[in-house]
């Protein structure tokens, strides 16, 4: 739950909230544990295909979509594409990708997602 906070400056008030941790939510997306975990998905491609020194055309042709839609992704936009096509995509350029399932250590209702970069 976001706390709000009051802090005085000389001539007004500027209203602060805690960040609940997921700006999706923060800023009352719908879904936001998505948004969050496609917005890390496409990160993690967007670093992928830069490591890999590919240019647009050439991550186009290994991944099998349009150009715009590489551009796209790198800009995090994912617009409608599913977490498992962005996971797909991360696989083809050359990464492992892992899930874990484990019980939830918080009081919230619903467990959370975590995408998480090992670096070896």
């Amino acid at each position: 739950m976001n706390r709000k906070k009051s802090i005085p400056t000389d001539d007004s008030k500027i209203s602060i909230e805690d960040s609940s941790g997921n700006v999706f939510e923060d800023i009352g997306f719908p879904n936001p544990e998505e948004a969050l975990m496609k917005a890390e998905l496409s990160h993690k491609i967007r670093d992928s295909i830069r490591r890999k020194k590919l240019t647009v055309e050439q991550a186009s042709e290994w991944l099998g979509i349009s150009q715009t839609k590489i551009s796209a992704i790198v800009k995090g936009n994912t617009g409608r594409l599913s977490i498992d096509r962005l996971i797909r995509f991360l696989r083809i350029l050359g990464n492992d990708v892992d899930i874990v399932v484990k019980k939830k250590t918080h009081a919230q209702k619903i467990g959370h997602l975590k995408v998480i970069t090992i670096q070896p």
